[in-house]
């Protein structure tokens, strides 16, 4: 049965120190590629546990004086944001197509209102459109 811990990883001169605070354990990588198998091995090897029964989830907390976690935290939630608006957008982009492509307005000019080719707006306005949330209960 495999098990998940948290491993750390910080850089000290040209090492990422790697670090398991469930075994108290410490291990070192030349790369931070390296980080989850050092760890890995690491707490195989002191819980006498077989490798493949050991999972790890590696965070990297800071480089020197930048605090690298709560940046790609950040950024995640930015991208996060982002996609959101992106899908937002899309469904607005879904909806006017419709409405315009309704009132007679050719696709050409629907894809020039859009900034999007007219054979784009052509799939905007024939686009089957799903209640909103229904695609986070399809990927679910």
């Amino acid at each position: 049965m495999t098990r998940t811990y948290a491993a750390t990883v910080t850089r000290e001169g040209r090492w990422w120190m790697v670090a398991v605070p469930e075994i108290d354990g410490l291990t070192q990588a030349r790369r931070i590629d390296e980080a989850e198998l050092m760890a890995r091995e690491l707490i195989a090897v002191t819980l006498d546990v077989p490798l493949e029964d050991v999972a790890v989830t590696v965070t990297v907390e800071s480089v020197g004086n930048v605090p690298v976690r709560s940046i790609v935290d950040r950024i995640e939630s930015d991208r996060r944001k982002a996609a959101e608006l992106e899908r937002e957008a899309s469904r607005q982009a879904v909806q006017l197509a419709k409405q315009l492509a309704a009132e007679n307005v050719t696709m050409r000019d629907v894809g020039s209102i859009l900034h999007v080719s007219y054979q784009r707006a052509h799939q905007l306005s024939t686009t089957e459109t799903r209640p909103v949330g229904a695609e986070k209960k399809a990927s679910a």
